[in-house]
């Protein structure tokens, strides 16, 4: 091997380097090699296993000469690329592949440290080796392994990379070709969930641990979270950590983590903010697991760099963090109860995450207040490090959990929350209240935790697409956490009303009417089954009103006849008290009903000693509201999103005639020529369009009505637009002045699938008028579905589109028509590859 060292590279892309969950739910940091690593890697090769040196370079070799650590350390980034793998400061890792020329394959080898081996860091770093060589052109890695070599062998199976596999004597030749597939992208997403669940499952199911900061003053956090573990009955161990003191509250207290006799799951650190890197040094140096930081004092003040720094310092110790300026985590099922709230939880399967401390206690406090009982709940805070994405990898499949709720100040990664929510979504309701809808709003909660505000439309969008439930308040919050935990989710939008007064049942009958969901009169055999056993002053169509002389036994036989026609898919019953309606009785009776398929919901009016959740024996639960409209909202809100969930979820279709290669060509001819770029020239938009697949006819050629020298059909819009934080929006609406004044448009967040396509189409306020109104002919709007699918996928195989405008389209009988087209281009700034495994 030659002494001579490779020239100097140009530095390697900064997002080449990141912090990763690995299988265990620990943390490792990725990064390129530098020729300082030498000493550091001869240190790493010296640990390892006279088996692991073995199967790395087939022959026993003690230690690496000067040559090859020049060598090993020597990248140029195009050629010859290499990763290695960090924890606390050393090497536990390295993986490279080498080519011998630009354009043919490249080989890859790899090796883990002994004591790291099996937490799937080998298949990490093949991830992030293939991006990087993606990037600089590699399309195939090859890789020689001794056939007793079972682990990497799994590796490269487990990639998800198609691959060919030859046995030749002791040595198996695999060839991989890298480049992404929905193969490759699913395997990723499986082990991402995997892992990132893994990382909040250990942070939630401790058996040791200990408060940093524990006083003894009772006005004090650290005191009341230690109280608090105290007084759950957690299921582990408790130590308290304070130089000033032998005992805080009868647990025996501690100077330092590293002095504490057992090996730490969790530390919760309610110490100044100017010592918490200190402490947080300390956790690292005592092989604490998970940190949650309830210090203030960090990004919600300004100090974003000081932030950085925390969460970059536990993550590279392999420590997952919550926080900072939190109020705790909380998880029912192992007793723990590591908050400063005043609120204890009851054990219960609703989860819970909150991104303000003081919402949180809020939400605790409802909780105790209602009996509303609670798997787990985690205090965001600041979102350094573990957010919403890394919750709900662990909620989805936590079988403790029923349904979630959320409060959202800002997304962190919102194209993984949507790729997320939309799968648990499937399984599990999903709740939010997203707060800052207004432009006051945004800036009240860039001020607070939020890091950026978010676009109203985007983040409509990116809910409506993942099926999330967004609610408007708190109060609402609740009322979807009543109904979805204890009812099963409506089959359909039609509602009986069953009551014992008829004002009620109008105000019931409108609210249904604007939440969506319809009142039918009901089937003739229903209504004389219902004749049999109300008073004959009373209705029967529904609503169904009892009259004020219905006592327990008319409405339990009234629901249940309601309850068996087979044209109603959910039941509110109403109660005001009269002599003969006693709400106790009325209670009595929705919670006796068993074996109940179809959701109940009560409404009592006039009864102070209302339960808002009545429960029965044998287990059966039913919410209740004091009025009908939040009982109808919730109901509607319910049947909109169990209709999501009954839906096929949308696939991306293929799209003829659309080149994306072409397409890429067309702008970087532009940006040659343009570096800064800017809005395309006509012809320029000519040519990219047709790439796409769209075609922009001659004027000559436009439809138009002779008679009336007007062009026919219906005129459109269709709009690409690129939010800063969501990424690239697809716009639809109708032309003129409809879209603007009245603001009626659609927009979705990428991937658009067909049935987000089809609903975007249907959307409108006015999209009656593509669907032949008053006897007006339709428009093809199967081409308009056509056009925003091929807009969407020209802006994900072109990332250099900014701004798009087809304005207008005239949709047609048959087809569409693009009459005018603009398109803005912006130079993309180099980050990393979407498909690579990254940390919210």
């Amino acid at each position: 091997m030659s002494t001579t060292p490779t020239p100097p590279a140009a530095q390697p892309p900064a997002h080449w380097s990141s912090d990763v969950v690995v299988s265990d739910g620990g943390t490792i940091h990725l990064r390129p090699i530098t020729p300082d690593d030498a000493p550091a890697l001869a240190r790493f090769h010296a640990t390892l296993s006279p088996q692991s040196i073995h199967w790395r370079y087939f022959s026993a070799k003690p230690e690496l000469t000067d040559d090859e650590l020049a060598h090993l350390t020597t990248v140029d980034h195009v050629d010859r690329v290499a990763l290695v793998a960090e924890l606390g400061g050393d090497l536990v890792a390295v993986a490279r592949y080498e080519r011998d020329a630009l354009g043919g394959p490249a080989e890859v080898a790899f090796v883990v440290s002994d004591a790291h081996q099996g937490r799937g860091i080998g298949t990490l770093l093949l991830e992030h080796l293939a991006a990087a060589g993606r990037e600089r052109g590699v399309t195939t890695f090859t890789a020689d392994v001794l056939a007793q070599n079972r682990a990497m062998l799994a590796v490269f199976r487990s990639a998800g990379f198609q691959q060919q596999a030859a046995l030749e004597s002791t040595v198996v030749s695999v060839t991989m070709l890298i480049e992404p597939t929905d193969a490759t992208r699913a395997v990723l997403e499986a082990r991402e969930h995997r892992a990132e669940a893994n990382s909040v499952a250990r942070l939630l199911n401790p058996r040791t641990v200990a408060v940093v900061g524990a006083s003894r003053s009772p006005a004090t956090a650290g005191h009341q979270v230690l109280r608090n573990l105290l007084a759950g009955r957690f299921q582990g161990q408790v130590f308290a950590v304070n130089p000033a003191a032998d005992e805080v509250a009868g647990v025996p207290s501690y100077s330092r983590v590293q002095d504490v006799p057992a090996q730490l799951d969790l530390a919760v650190i309610a110490v100044p903010a100017a010592v918490v890197p200190q402490t947080v040094s300390e956790c690292a140096e005592a092989g604490v697991r998970s940190l949650v930081v309830l210090s203030a004092g960090f990004g919600e003040t300004g100090d974003v760099a000081g932030q950085t720094a925390l969460r970059d310092l536990a993550r590279r110790n392999g420590m997952r963090l919550v926080g900072p300026n939190c109020i705790g985590i909380v998880n029912t099922a192992v007793g723990l109860d590591a908050t400063f709230s005043s609120y204890p939880p009851t054990p219960g399967r609703i989860a819970m995450q909150s991104q303000s401390g003081a919402v949180g206690i809020a939400l605790l406090e409802r909780c105790a207040r209602m009996g509303l009982g609670v798997s787990s709940f985690v205090s965001v805070g600041n979102k350094a490090d573990v957010s919403g994405n890394d919750l709900l990898q662990y909620w989805e499949d936590d079988p403790n959990t029923d349904v979630v709720l959320l409060y959202l100040e800002s997304f962190g990664n919102p194209g993984k929350f949507s790729r997320i929510a939309r799968r648990v979504s499937r399984r599990k309701p999903i709740v939010t209240v997203k707060s800052g809808r207004t432009a006051a709003g945004r800036r009240a909660a860039s001020s607070h935790t939020a890091a950026l505000a978010s676009s109203e439309t985007a983040v409509d969008a990116l809910l409506g697409q993942a099926g999330v439930i967004r609610v408007d308040t708190i109060d609402q919050l609740f009322d979807m956490a009543l109904l979805l935990g204890s009812q099963p989710l409506p089959s359909g939008s039609r509602v009986a009303v069953l009551g014992n007064s008829g004002g009620p049942g109008i105000l019931a009958t409108d609210a249904c009417a604007t939440a969506g969901l319809t009142v039918p009169e009901l089937s003739p055999a229903t209504q004389k089954a219902l004749r049999g056993v109300i008073d004959p002053n009373g209705a029967a169509a529904n609503p169904v009103d009892l009259i004020a002389t219905a006592d327990a036994a008319q409405y339990e036989a009234a629901l249940r006849i309601l309850l068996a026609d087979e044209g109603i898919d959910a039941v509110l019953v109403i109660c005001t008290p009269t002599f003969a309606s006693d709400p106790a009785e009325i209670a009595g009776v929705l919670t006796s009903l068993t074996e109940v398929d179809k959701p109940v919901v009560g409404c009592f009016l006039a009864w102070p000693e209302r339960p808002q959740l009545l429960r029965g024996e044998g287990g059966r639960r039913v919410p209740t509201f004091e009025s009908p409209e939040p009982a109808v909202r919730a109901l509607g809100r319910a049947a909109s999103y169990g209709e999501w969930r009954r839906r096929s979820p949308g696939t991306m279709i293929e799209l003829d005639g659309f080149d994306a290669d072409r397409a890429r060509d067309v702008v970087a001819r532009y940006l040659a020529n343009e570096p800064g770029g800017g809005w395309l020239p006509p012809n320029t938009v000519t040519d990219l369009l047709a790439a796409a697949g769209v075609q922009q006819p001659p004027a000559a050629v436009m439809p138009a009505d002779v008679e009336e020298g007007t062009t026919t059909g219906v005129e459109t819009i269709v709009g690409l637009t690129h939010d800063r934080l969501f990424g690239p929006l697809v716009l639809f609406g109708l032309g003129g002045i409809t879209t603007e004044l009245l603001q009626d448009r659609t927009v979705r967040i990428l991937p658009l699938t067909d049935l987000d396509a089809a609903e975007m189409v249907r959307g409108l306020r006015s999209s009656p008028l593509l669907f032949g109104y008053r006897g007006a002919p339709g428009v093809d709007t199967a081409a308009l579905e056509l056009l925003l699918q091929r807009v969407a996928r020209l802006s994900s195989s072109v990332p250099e589109i900014v701004e798009l405008d087809l304005n207008p389209v005239i949709a047609m009988a048959e087809g569409v028509a693009v009459v005018d087209a603009r398109v803005k281009i912006e130079p993309v700034v180099p980050g990393p590859p979407a498909d690579l495994r990254r940390m919210s």
